[in-house]
């Protein structure tokens, strides 16, 4: 029986983890949950699991779920702190961590630094320290295993690889709702209309990202530190269909390649059950139905933020940092309608553009790069929109 921490539980992977979970109730026990406000779905997860620990965004939220439950045994937390707490208990055997944004870092590093297996699908710790989380992860002997689509799928493809072999990886992207439509036509849409995802069922930030194809900028540079890459060997190819979620070519020039149906629960069960495989209720990939499988290069002048991110890949430093916080905020303005859909873009590159980089040597140099591109994205905002 694995004791399972899960970061992150009432958003998107946190509740296809909770489905996984409970396919196998002599496998996995899940031993702690961390949430941020969703009280009411929390509780039914406590209710469900009795886990030990919880933890929740705010103080007066933890306090009220705790007078809700009325169990003593459970010990209850909130905040950064008490996320930190959650995910480091030795007594965990796996901590999936799925809190979004730079929020998931120092609970994602807790976790590591407790030597146990991490299933990572906050690709934002890996975009600006992945450096310093592989250092951590070889120093503590923490196995880290992705969970994103895309990476599962290389990390599939190289399980029984020799990494000196590999020419190149290509991540797909489904090209979001907009892989279709025209640079202006783009311009106008509406937050309801980007939302609308055309394969995936995501969490708001990462949907936005999806439209702007800025997830797949920051999926390079998460590659990059998964699989002990240089920038050329990264590529992004637009595949609509959502079906082959990478491929990865070879030195002997034989590509290996990902395939399933577009479901996050079979990353997800991967993640926990590695190195085994067990039987999944989902359906089956039907070939024989498709009619037909397509790729294209992605159109760098609707969808400038792949080069940006490009940019940040090569030059390394503190630009993934200023990228990923820029982003977090231009995307954070259109959610709140405050700025356009093609503003995102814009305020991301110029942010990118203008900031000096510098050397990221430790994990408080993070946070403290971040909080000032943090501020600079805000007065941008606040002064031009």
């Amino acid at each position: 029986m694995k004791n399972i921490t899960i970061l992150g539980s009432t958003g998107s992977i946190g509740r296809n983890t909770i489905e996984v979970i409970s396919r196998f109730p002599d496998r996995f026990k899940v031993l702690g949950l961390a949430a941020g406000r969703n009280v009411e779905l929390l509780q039914k997860q406590i209710n469900k699991f009795n886990p030990k620990f919880v933890c929740l965004e705010r103080r007066e939220d933890a306090e009220e779920c705790k007078k809700r439950c009325g169990d003593d045994s459970i010990r209850f937390s909130y905040g950064q702190k008490g996320a930190e707490e959650v995910a480091g208990s030795e007594e965990n055997d796996i901590v999936v961590s799925a809190i979004t944004g730079i929020n998931g870092l120092r609970p994602t590093v807790a976790a590591i630094k407790s030597g146990k297996r991490v299933a990572l699908a906050n690709k934002e710790s890996m975009v600006i320290a992945g450096s310093l989380i592989n250092k951590m992860a070889g120093r503590f002997g923490a196995e880290i295993i992705p969970v994103d689509s895309e990476h599962s799928g290389v990390f599939q493809c190289l399980a029984k690889e020799r990494f000196e072999d590999i020419k190149r990886v290509i991540l797909t992207a489904s090209g979001g709702p907009f892989f279709l439509t025209s640079l202006e036509e783009m311009k106008q849409r509406t937050l309801e209309e980007v939302l609308n995802h055309p394969r995936w069922k995501m969490g708001k930030k990462v949907t936005v990202d999806s439209a702007t194809l800025m997830n797949k900028g920051l999926e390079l540079i998460e590659a990059k530190w998964f699989f002990n890459l240089v920038p050329q060997q990264l590529y992004i190819l637009v595949h609509p269909q959502s079906i082959v979620h990478s491929l990865v070519e070879m030195k002997d020039g034989s590509v290996l390649a990902q395939l399933s149906i577009t479901d996050m629960k079979i990353p997800i069960q991967y993640a926990l059950t590695y190195p085994k495989r067990e039987t999944s209720p989902l359906p089956s990939l039907t070939l024989n139905q498709m009619k037909k499988l397509e790729f294209y290069e992605v159109d760098r002048k609707k969808f400038p933020l792949v080069e940006i991110a490009r940019t940040a890949l090569e030059e390394g430093g503190s630009l993934p940092v200023a990228l990923n916080a820029a982003d977090e905020i231009a995307v954070d303005a259109f959610i709140r309608k405050r700025i356009k859909f093609s503003d995102i873009s814009e305020i991301v590159t110029e942010i990118v553009e203008k900031h000096k980089k510098v050397r990221v040597g430790a994990l408080e140099d993070i946070f403290d790069i971040d909080r000032d591109v943090n501020d600079e994205t805000r007065n941008l905002i606040e002064q031009r929109y």
